[in-house]
């Protein structure tokens, strides 16, 4: 059983005791190639938003609500902010806390108060800070409000961190939030919209996150409530049954967590309110915090050439016979990546890792360790 938060790897490190142009074997039992330069990462979007305010949500566009560097959406319909809460509270009449990233103007942070709810509201943006401190005198301390940006947490490039930006073990010990384990329920609930200009990013940021036990998700497993695009929530959901969205991203999210769509807006581009739950059993099998990276490359590797076949790939990725692996897993030598399910991803892996027939398992290209697909 894993308990988050005791000095987990983020990365495995695999290039320790390599030389370049060979193959080099690894104690963790991985093998890897250096002669091929990795390449910068993909996945930021360039799609920007214009979100209409009169249908319930706001951009950053105003003189009041204008942002120096981004664009943020906030709620600014109640009628939305109701319908929210009335999912996510339904007929609880208990104190649930709730994490609201950036709530803006406050339309949802009143509605989940009113609602009997205990709110923390990282706010990014110092304009809203002001009128929702004036907000939390009125609610006898069931309002916490922190100049911080949820989306801007644990950067990878540390430095001097200030405000906005800053680790959730300040953040978190400031709040005097404690770890749980990985077995418990979430802490805490969170509950916002995810930065229009790099939502990709900010999902493999949330996912690294979540199989490495660190950042968030060094606390326990967070429950995230999160509008995201229509386009990027039919991509995580997706499986062999919708070949032209099927992607890394939809099997790494579909085996981490339990995903439900809970709510949808109809603007200019749809916006979907998604549930991500981390499944308590995510590491009760042969994936680790600290093998993660690995079950990372495979797929990424694989999907590169989704129309493939699965023996192709296996080549590339193991030293290990595969048509044993083939055979192990139940699949044909003809099974294409596109038809795996992302259970059947999870089960290759487990297989090829807990294989006794060789020491070293994996074959690992440091072409693709910073490849986002």
């Amino acid at each position: 059983m894993w308990v988050p938060g005791v000095g987990l790897l983020s990365r495995l490190m695999l290039s320790a005791l390599t030389r370049a142009g060979r193959f080099c074997i690894l104690k963790s039992g991985a093998v890897r190639l250096m002669d091929v330069p990795a390449v910068n990462r993909r996945g930021l979007s360039d799609y920007y938003p214009h979100l209409m305010p009169s249908v319930g949500f706001g951009k950053s566009s105003s003189r009041v609500y204008r942002c120096r560097s981004e664009t943020k959406r906030y709620i600014t319909s109640p009628r939305v902010a109701e319908t929210l809460v009335r999912i996510l509270r339904g007929k609880r009449k208990s104190c649930q806390l709730f994490l609201e990233c950036n709530p803006g103007p406050g339309i949802l942070t009143r509605a989940l108060l009113e609602s009997g709810a205990k709110v923390i509201a990282l706010e990014s943006d110092e304009t809203f800070i002001p009128q929702l401190k004036s907000l939390g005198k009125k609610v006898n301390g069931r309002l916490e409000v922190v100049y911080c940006d949820f989306f801007k947490l644990d950067p990878r490039s540390r430095g001097i961190l200030t405000p906005p930006v800053m680790t959730s073990d300040m953040l978190f010990q400031y709040l005097g939030i404690e770890a749980q384990p990985w077995s418990k329920g979430a802490p805490l609930k969170a509950i916002g919209i995810l930065p229009p200009k790099n939502e990709r990013s900010a999902l493999w940021k949330l996912l690294h996150d979540l199989y490495s036990c660190t950042s968030i998700y060094k606390y326990g497993r967070l429950e995230l409530n999160l509008f995201i695009t229509e386009k990027e929530c039919r991509k995580i959901m997706a499986n062999p049954q919708n070949p032209g969205l099927y992607q890394a991203l939809s099997v790494l999210c579909q085996i981490a967590c339990g995903i439900k769509l809970l709510h949808t807006e109809s603007l200019e581009q749809n916006l979907c309110f998604i549930q991500l739950t981390p499944h308590r059993n995510l590491f009760t099998g042969s994936l680790t915090p600290f093998n993660y990276d690995v079950f990372f490359h495979m797929l990424r590797q694989c999907f590169m050439k989704r129309n493939a076949k699965l023996i192709d790939h296996l080549h590339s990725l193991s030293p290990i016979d595969a048509m044993h692996i083939l055979k192990q897993i139940k699949k044909n030598k003809d099974v294409k990546v596109i038809d795996m399910y992302p259970e059947d991803f999870q089960h290759l892996f487990e297989t090829i890792e807990c294989s006794k027939d060789d020491n070293y398992k994996w074959l690992y290209d440091d072409f693709m360790e910073d490849v986002i697909i």
